[in-house]
């Protein structure tokens, strides 16, 4: 099974599913999570731009190659908003797998779901933590609970 798992860079929530996930049949795939090579890869692939709108944009286009191939080789997607700052490309991500027909696995605390409440209705289920979306993928592949 391939899943992908796409939202906040700021806690360790990937590699809590990753080590949980040891010994299922489980190959991950996820987004650059590092800041600073995320957000500079166009400029320092294809060139310096002088307006920081076009610095993005190139960042961003070049980012979706990897995000999009991420998505459309999955068969799970995980996405994780975080409690810090608003994850609009995890929004975005969210949406573009649910129109693809994929399952979708959100992640989050409580206190935000009015705010992701499409986002929620778009998904297989809602977690608010890793632990959660570990059992969830044990048992969608053994069929067994914790």
């Amino acid at each position: 099974m391939k899943v992908y798992l796409s939202g906040e860079i700021h806690t360790d929530w990937r590699d809590k599913i990753i080590q949980g996930s040891q010994g299922l049949e489980i190959s991950f795939n996820m987004p650059v999570t590092n800041h600073s090579a995320s957000d500079d890869c166009g400029v320092n692939i294809l060139g310096a731009e002088e307006k920081k709108y076009w610095h993005d944009k190139k960042s961003a286009q070049i980012n979706s190659i990897r995000i999009r191939a991420g998505i459309e080789q999955s068969d799970i997607i995980v996405v994780r908003f975080g409690e810090k700052y608003k994850q609009w490309n995890a929004a975005f991500d969210a949406g573009y797998a649910a129109a693809l027909g994929k399952s979708l696995i959100i992640m989050h605390a409580p206190d935000i779901s009015h705010a992701l409440k499409e986002v929620d209705a778009a998904a297989l289920a809602v977690t608010e933590t890793p632990e959660q979306v570990v059992s969830i993928l044990k048992y969608v592949l053994k069929g067994e609970l914790s």
